[in-house]
Parts: structure tokens; C-alpha cells; sequence
């Protein structure tokens, strides 16, 4: 979702079309900007990148958040001729020793032996892997990763970017949430406004105080709802 897009948005369920609002596109960009910046830290949608391996990788240029896996690039075990030299998953083959007894050579098991140990082995592989061990050093912004065998020429990371702007944000469930965020806000800033002088034998009054009630009701309640839903297995940084 684009800015202006927002700021038309809000405008629109601020003052119906027709009241005319105390703050300018300015100020509304500024809210918008203030929700990004506190609803960054809950965001858990992850990306994903290929890049060489090295021991210690600069990931300055990705603008990550947190770092949530790294993966070989390429696949375990041998799929087809076109991957004669795709590594070796040493947890995949402790788990086929380990099924198949005797290292399941060609010949010493009978053929239901090998065939019930290869499916064991499928069912197990495919809750069981060795991603790689890592450390994200976010101050200088290095990865540093674990490998002890079999060195890859790639490694896949996931991670959680960093937004700077509310036009990277694609997610429907985000977008609705620093929309929710932005129109506490604004409720805030046009409730302060409006309370800022009392009008005494005045006609009318404005709607200030039920406005910043709303406003700081609405923001709390936002608040209390992503600190009680924050994906905790992801890091905290």
C-alpha cells in the first residue's frame, strides 16, 4: 500500500469527506512513519537469499532485522545424474546406517530389509535436517555461520527484513495493523488539538476529549494485542 493511499484513507474515516481536518499530509505521513517503527519489531514474514559461503558473510546490504535460518543452497543426496556431486547429508546417512544395520550395503540385506529401511529413512528425513548453526551479529551487521563438513558453494538465508517505508509492506495483515496504529494516533493528535483552549458560554463544543479517550483506548488495546501475539520463536533483537 502506497502513502498517499493511507493518508486518503484515514482522512476519509477521520472527517466523513466533509470536516475539514487540524493536520496537513505532513503530519499524517509522520503517524504513519511512528506506527512503522513500533509495529517493525513484531513483523515475523521472512525473505529468503542465496548468496556464496564464506565462514563470516556482510549482510549490510540487505537491511536485515533478525536472521531466522540458513540452509545449504543445494539439495542432500544424489536425485538425479544432473546432481552427481550434490553433497552428503551426514544426519540423513546416520539415519540409514541406523535403519538398514551394517551400513545397508548392496547385498547383505534382503530386498523388503532395504526397501522398508529406505521408506524409515523418507519419513525421517523429512522431519529431520541439519541446517546449519549461525550467528547474527546485527551492530556490524556479519553472519557468522557454523560448518564443520562438507563446505558449500552456496547457503540460503531467511531472515526478516528491515521496512523503511510503508510501500514495502505487502502484507494485508500488517498493512491493517499500522493503519489501526496511524488512526489511534491521529484520533491523539486531533484530541490534544482540539482540548489545547477550554471555550466557556460557547454554543458548542468540540469532540476533543472523546476523540483522545478513543485515540489512547484504541492504541493501548493495539499495543496489548501484538505484545500478547508476538511470534516468539524468532528472535528478539
Amino acid at each position: 500500500m502506497d502513502m498517499s493511499s493511507l493518508i486518503d484513507e484515514i482522512k476519509f474515516e477521520l472527517s466523513g469527506g466533509v470536516l475539514e481536518l487540524e493536520l496537513n499530509d505532513s503530519a499524517f505521513a509522520s503517524a504513519i512513519s511512528s506506527s512503522l517503527r513500533e509495529v517493525q519489531r513484531y513483523i515475523n514474514t521472512t525473505a529468503i537469499i542465496t548468496v556464496p559461503y564464506s565462514g563470516c558473510i556482510d549482510v549490510s546490504k540487505y537491511k536485515i532485522s533478525a536472521v531466522t535460518a540458513v540452509y545449504r543452497s543445494v539439495g542432500y543426496l544424489i536425485g538425479s545424474e544432473d546432481d552427481m556431486n550434490a553433497p552428503v547429508d551426514p544426519m540423513y546417512l546416520a539415519q540409514w546406517q541406523m535403519l538398514s544395520g551394517n551400513g545397508g550395503t548392496h547385498g547383505i540385506q534382503t530386498f523388503s530389509q532395504n526397501y522398508a529401511a529406505w521408506n524409515a529413512a523418507l519419513q525421517i528425513r523429512n522431519t529431520v535436517s541439519t541446517d546449519l548453526i549461525y550467528r547474527y551479529d546485527k551492530p556490524t551487521e556479519k553472519l557468522y555461520i557454523n560448518c564443520s563438513y562438507d563446505f558449500p558453494q552456496s547457503i540460503t538465508i531467511e531472515y526478516i527484513p528491515r521496512f523503511d517505508s510503508i510501500e514495502q509492506i505487502t502484507s494485508d495483515y500488517w498493512i491493517d495493523i499500522i493503519h489501526r496504529m496511524t488512526l489511534a494516533r491521529c484520533k491523539i493528535a486531533l484530541g490534544r488539538i482540539r482540548t489545547r483552549f477550554t471555550q466557556s458560554n460557547a454554543l458548542y463544543t468540540q469532540d476533543g476529549e472523546a476523540m483522545l479517550a478513543e485515540g489512547n483506548e484504541e492504541l493501548n488495546s493495539l499495543r496489548e494485542m501484538l505484545d500478547a501475539n508476538m511470534t516468539l520463536p524468532y528472535p528478539v533483537d
